[in-house]
């Protein structure tokens, strides 16, 4: 005896598939969109000063900020090899290098804080902007150590 319970005819599965291959593309679209968003720094950012001036005060909150919430994917010493950095599609920043943090402004660094960049999270809803600048004021320690961006030293 046939069975009432039939599959769809073929044009129907074909509509099914639609809003389906729509939805896919719509979230790989903004998937993309999302990971390269993040060079995209606006001018008038990345000529912010930092306004938390350098002190040793300064220095050890962003210090603890830094280990709170940075430490286990940028490292103990900020040359990106945390606990958990091998786990990361992308390798974290290396504060350590020199010539690579001499080109970015404190502005550029606030930013990438504050807004994330995959796989790194975004820390404005969890951070204040003082504690943000606090933490761009501790990681421009680790270049400034002698023997930071040395071969051998990360």
């Amino acid at each position: 005896m046939p069975s009432n319970q039939s599959a769809p005819p073929k044009n129907q599965r074909s509509i099914l598939l639609v809003p389906i291959i729509f939805a896919i593309v719509v979230c790989a679209g903004a998937a993309y969109l999302y990971t390269q968003s993040g060079g995209r720094i606006p001018a008038a950012v990345k000529n912010m000063p930092n306004p938390v001036a350098t002190s040793s005060d300064a220095v050890g909150a962003g210090m603890m900020i830094y280990m709170d919430h940075c430490q286990n994917c940028h490292g103990e010493n900020g040359d990106g090899k945390g606990k958990k950095a091998a786990e990361l599609s992308i390798a974290p920043a290396d504060f350590t290098d020199a010539s690579r943090m001499g080109r970015q402004t404190d502005g550029e660094l606030f930013w990438q804080i504050t807004r994330g960049h995959l796989p790194m999270p975004a820390f404005k809803d969890k951070l204040t902007d003082e504690e943000c600048w606090q933490v761009v004021t501790f990681i421009r320690t680790f270049a400034n150590k002698p023997g930071a961006g040395a071969p051998g030293n990360h």
